[in-house]
């Protein structure tokens, strides 16, 4: 596909040769545009998101991945004078159609943020607030609810005695792997990870990567990365924006050694961004 860059003379390349998994397709972007008031964020992407992948979005800073992220579960219906077009096709339903239940939408996509943000509240209440929020009040589903988030983010055995603590007494890596868990106690088909590593050391890095791979499979994982090694690291396929565009999306090993677009191959080696 080819295009021209609004207000510009330069021609703008998309190129699409991602890795495919074996549970198909969980995610359509269709020709998906976002404007904030009037200004423009995002330019007719349209993108297939493989169920049990992780899926990485690179980009320069201001380049729409984070908008994108946020698009998928309509966190940006909370911006005044949002706008979109397009579709974005989850499971088969149009995310954007008046109809949709949004709340509902939100569970099925756990968020995780850039910055951890426990609750203030103890270990045991973050990790089941999502069921508290539910109704759920069974005691036993509670309890066997939390040892399985916990166990799932990596962390079980480091809180287990510590699950009646302030949240706000674990470190910054406990506390991602907190907000995963919390994410996870949902049963969502999707996780969203915007920066989750942005605050964190390289040690607290490191656990929060290998926990991504060990989520691959049991989630669709979708992470926004300034970290080109990270992505390189973690994700199955990568996708990278420009100025709000799809310029490649592929599997990531072809994207980092074989990018088959200059703009791509220079953002990678470093020459801008």
């Amino acid at each position: 596909m080819e295009h021209v860059l609004e207000g510009s003379k330069e021609k703008f390349e998309t190129v699409y040769h991602p890795k495919e998994g074996q549970g198909g397709r969980i995610l359509d972007i269709e020709d998906f545009c976002l404007w904030y008031g009037r200004q423009q964020a995002l330019f007719n992407n349209t993108l297939n998101v493989e169920k049990g992948l992780v899926t990485a979005l690179i980009g320069p800073s201001g380049c729409g991945k984070s908008t994108l992220l946020r698009s998928l579960n309509r966190m940006n219906d909370l911006i005044e004078g949002l706008s979109v077009s397009g579709k974005i096709v989850f499971e088969g339903e149009n995310i954007y159609h008046p109809q949709v239940d949004v709340i509902g939408l939100r569970k099925r996509m756990g968020m995780v943020f850039q910055k951890p943000n426990p609750f203030p509240m103890t270990v045991a209440e973050n990790v089941t607030y999502p069921l508290k929020v539910d109704h759920v009040r069974d005691r036993r589903i509670l309890d066997e609810t939390l040892e399985k988030a916990l166990k799932g983010a990596a962390l079980w055995d480091e809180v287990k005695d510590r699950l009646k603590d302030s949240a706000l007494g674990l470190s910054g890596g406990q506390q991602q792997r907190l907000c995963i868990a919390r994410a996870i106690a949902g049963d969502p088909d999707v996780l969203l990870m915007d920066e989750p590593c942005s605050a964190l050391d390289p040690l607290a890095t490191t656990k929060i990567e290998d926990l991504i791979s060990e989520l691959r499979g049991r989630y669709t994982i979708i992470i926004v990365t300034h970290n080109m090694q990270q992505a390189a690291r973690v994700s199955d396929n990568t996708a990278f924006l420009y100025l709000g565009r799809l310029v490649e999306y592929g599997e990531t090993d072809a994207i980092f050694t074989r990018p088959r677009l200059k703009r791509t191959e220079d953002y990678i080696t470093g020459r801008f961004g």
